[in-house]
């Protein structure tokens, strides 16, 4: 924390903000604590500690820290698939060892500067993994509002369990409550959103709990909570072969790095400060490793109550701070009103968060601006979806790196031309008035030459040449390296080009290159002289001087030159319609 940087104006915001932080805090956590494969309890237990490592060492102003929904439900697969029962004691004994190695992975992560990492991966796979997660998660809990019990596995088995719980044991009241303590909370979040409503919700719920109401109807309430801060101890290294758990934990590391990671720097951006990654890691894995001293399941980045937070008005670190020092009183002095809490209410508070961060905006948002980027999200959302959180993370991963891989396997390029009246070389297909040069070709290529994409470089100028051409500029201005397989090609290329009396020179582009050019095979091109500075330069080389020849006559139009000019810059700003411009030049 950087107390220069606290307003000493905002802190009673800050404290009363925390305040209410803590108690939305306590249903949240208690219930993801629970899909996590523990007793509720330990939920507040991960709500002290680590969120007071984090408001203390966090350079994060505003995200909050806590138990929180991906590596919950990460958590909760890894104990179904071992066979081990949720809130037994073999998975109070198993958890822990999770969040400590998750803590270690963390701090290993910092030490190996892998922040940056985060920057690979793009915005609509991770939106489309947390909202996989916390759909996922919203199927989890539908059975608890029904008044059965959570279910496990993906999709497919969730929906047959609420088929089941649906058949077998349904109770009409705890739909009822759930669904109007959801209605409740929904409704008051579009209308009023600066009000804390699942607060009074959970009052009311735990009215109901008190009067005996819940129990005249058998819907189940909260466990008796028991007064007192956890007791500090190492995790039972013996519950488990370590080996098993090893993958697990690095998988939930690599999602709490990710998710946080992004969520946090999203929120600072948008606040106008920025976070030193490699150190939150490092806080991120000092927060599991209390998490795990304390028996409680990892902990993440909170986008809900971030989210929240922003809302009314917190402004640094002290409203981690006041949370986690307010979730310390409620153990020791408060519990006693949380076992009249009934659980369908608990569960509707859950599933209004978790509403909240399904990603509905941003997917709506893709399909309308990029259909391709609308895709990934849903194979991230789909993958976590069908196949589960684990597959769900190797999903998302390999489609950030495909595409970064499609993305420069595909880069922007564009033949040029002349504008009449107009310095530079201008692009035919963006520009009206732009015509190519007589028997030249003058090809742009925005982005580094290598394996993935020289088929495409290679394929574009050959279809451009044909018998009359007689020389080939590449505008090389964003092409920075080139690796060995791109090098080989070119040196065919150039070598053919040679043999049909067709010069190719590169221009524009920085010195380095010229060097990667020679240590890679192409030392002919720089030493020939057809590697030049500018385009101009290169066509003088070939022997084309301005005013240059074009192919077709100049465009002319009867408005005047400071008409074209005023066109030729909206045309660059915007673009022209290929029909408009045949048309345009027709005239």
């Amino acid at each position: 924390m950087r107390y220069k940087d606290i307003s000493v104006k905002k802190i009673p915001t800050d404290i009363f903000t925390g305040v209410i932080i803590a108690l939305v805090s306590i249903p949240i956590s208690m219930g993801y604590a629970q899909v996590s494969g523990l007793p509720a309890v330990y939920g507040l237990y991960g709500s002290i500690f680590p969120i007071l490592i984090f408001g203390l060492l966090s350079t994060s102003k505003q995200f909050i820290f806590g138990v929180d929904a991906a590596p919950a439900a990460l958590v909760g697969a890894f104990l179904a698939s071992i066979e081990v029962e949720g809130g037994s004691d073999r998975a109070v004994q198993i958890v822990p060892v999770v969040s400590f190695f998750v803590g270690i992975w963390l701090v290993l992560m910092s030490n190996l500067r892998t922040g940056k990492l985060v920057s690979y991966i793009s915005t609509p796979v991770m939106g489309g993994f947390i909202s996989g997660i916390s759909t996922t998660i919203i199927f989890m809990q539908i059975p608890k509002v029904m008044g059965g019990v959570s279910g496990t596995g993906e999709m497919f088995e969730l929906v047959k369990h609420i088929i089941k719980t649906s058949q077998t044991s349904l109770n009409w009241m705890s739909l009822g409550l759930g669904t109007a303590a959801l209605l409740i909370l929904l409704v008051s979040k579009k209308f009023i959103p600066r009000v804390p409503m699942s607060i009074p919700v959970m009052i009311a719920g735990a009215v109901l709990g008190f009067t005996g109401f819940a129990d005249r109807y058998d819907v189940a309430r909260l466990e008796n909570i028991e007064r007192g801060l956890p007791a500090w101890k190492f995790p039972d290294f013996t519950a488990l072969d370590v080996s098993d758990v090893m993958s697990t934990s690095l998988t939930v590391a690599i999602v709490i790095m990710a998710e946080t990671l992004l969520a946090s720097n999203n929120q600072a951006n948008r606040n106008g400060y920025k976070l030193n990654n490699n150190h939150e890691i490092l806080v991120y894995g000092l927060g599991n490793l209390a998490a795990s001293f304390t028996g409680c399941c990892p902990v993440n980045g909170s986008v809900s109550r971030s989210s929240m937070n922003e809302q009314y008005g917190g402004s640094s670190q002290i409203v981690s701070v006041t949370a986690a020092i307010t979730m310390a009183c409620i153990l020791l002095f408060g519990t006693s009103f949380i076992q009249y809490l009934p659980v369908p209410v608990l569960t509707a508070i859950v599933i209004s968060a978790l509403l909240g961060a399904v990603e509905f905006h941003l997917a709506e948002r893709l399909f309308k601006l990029d259909k391709h980027e609308f895709i990934i999200f849903c194979a991230a959302f789909f993958g976590v979806l069908l196949f589960g959180t684990v597959y769900g993370v190797a999903i998302g991963i390999v489609l950030s790196f495909v595409t970064v891989l499609v993305n420069t396997a595909n880069p922007k390029r564009s033949f040029l031309g002349i504008i009449e009246g107009h310095e530079g070389f201008h692009s035919l297909e963006r520009n009206t008035y732009a015509v190519p040069l007589k028997n030249v070709v003058l090809y742009r290529f925005s982005g580094n030459l290598y394996f993935a994409n020289i088929d495409v470089f290679i394929d574009d100028i050959e279809k451009a040449v044909t018998k009359n051409t007689r020389c080939i500029v590449v505008d090389s201005g964003a092409i920075c390296s080139i690796d060995i397989t791109a090098a080989d090609r070119i040196v065919t290329l150039y070598n053919t080009l040679k043999k049909n009396d067709v010069k190719l020179y590169f221009a524009s582009h920085i010195g380095p290159l010229n060097d990667r050019f020679r240590k890679l095979g192409l030392g002919e091109l720089v030493e020939d002289g057809h590697c030049r500075m500018t385009i101009a330069a290169a066509l003088t080389d070939a022997g084309y001087s301005a005013p240059y020849d074009t192919e077709e006559a100049p465009v002319q139009s009867a408005s005047s030159p400071e008409d074209r000019f005023g066109i030729h810059e909206y045309e660059w700003a915007f673009g022209t319609n290929d029909k408009n411009s045949k048309t345009n030049k027709s005239k």
